[in-house]
């Protein structure tokens, strides 16, 4: 069997992040609510303020807190109060020291594929947030390298899959994110396998020339996979042959599981 170099996403591919977020957006959301806004007013104004900041001051658990703040501030207008900031910030502060959730089935698929291919951990967000949070999960033992990036665009990575000497026909991409995760990769040419979240946001996935699977497509594989074990295991039985070979596509190998979603944080 070749050796690939599989490329894994962290948050909300290894270990619950946004539902976090989610949380903490409803419960801000409650406290702005009596200024007399609709919920769904405070949420886009939240949202533009987060879109704002991610440009300014990239992604990460303190920018993210930086605009909760701009938000109520904004909203609340002259009768914003001291004590309700301080909350705020506090909130945030323990949502920055939350530990990683690991989803089911992660280490053991760690264990499994680290025997047999090349891992790397591909993360984005602020370096040292991102840092901890990889300590914290106890993982980084699987991955021969950890990359931390501001951003995942296709010439992030080309640069990676030249620093690592990746041969794109056996490079994979593992996200969840269509836009950070899936489209970039499949750009320059890798290869991909798309492991939906419900908090995560997604658009349609693109074709580059890397290759394309849809798990419905192809009758022997399940419609739908409730963790990342059964997700790389639809990888393996796609990439190595443990299924018929005429209920596959030859020109795709991206597995895309079903779920809907809500927020572009990714």
């Amino acid at each position: 069997m070749r050796r690939h170099t599989l490329l894994i996403d962290a948050d909300d591919t290894l270990w619950e992040n946004n539902v976090f977020f989610e949380k903490l957006i409803e419960d801000f959301i409650s406290i702005v609510e009596p200024y007399g806004y609709t919920r769904a007013y405070i949420r886009h104004i939240l949202n533009e303020t987060e879109r704002k900041n991610i440009r300014q001051y990239g992604y990460g658990v303190r920018s993210f807190g930086r605009s909760l703040e701009e938000t109520y501030i904004k909203l609340a207008d002259q009768t914003a109060k001291r004590e309700t900031l301080a909350l705020i910030h506090s909130r945030v502060i323990d949502l920055e020291r939350t530990p990683p959730k690991i989803l089911d089935g992660v280490p053991e698929t760690l264990a499994y594929l680290t025997e047999r291919h090349r891992l790397i951990l591909f993360t984005k967000g602020e370096p040292a947030e991102q840092a901890a949070k990889v300590e914290r999960s106890g993982l980084q033992g699987f991955f021969e390298f950890i990359e931390i990036v501001s951003e995942k665009d296709p010439e992030t990575y080309g640069g990676l899959v030249h620093k690592h000497k990746i041969v794109k026909t056996h490079g994979w991409m593992i996200g969840n994110s269509p836009r950070s995760d899936i489209n970039p990769a499949m750009k320059i040419g890798l290869n991909a396998v798309y492991i939906p979240h419900q908090h995560t946001w997604t658009t349609g996935t693109r074709t580059g020339s890397g290759r394309l699977r849809k798990a419905g497509d192809s009758p022997c594989l399940p419609r739908t996979a409730r963790s990342f074990l059964d997700c790389v295991w639809i990888f393996l039985t796609a990439q190595f042959g443990r299924c018929t070979r005429n209920c596959l596509r030859e020109s795709t190998n991206l597995v895309i599981l079903e779920r809907s979603v809500p927020w572009p944080r990714q």
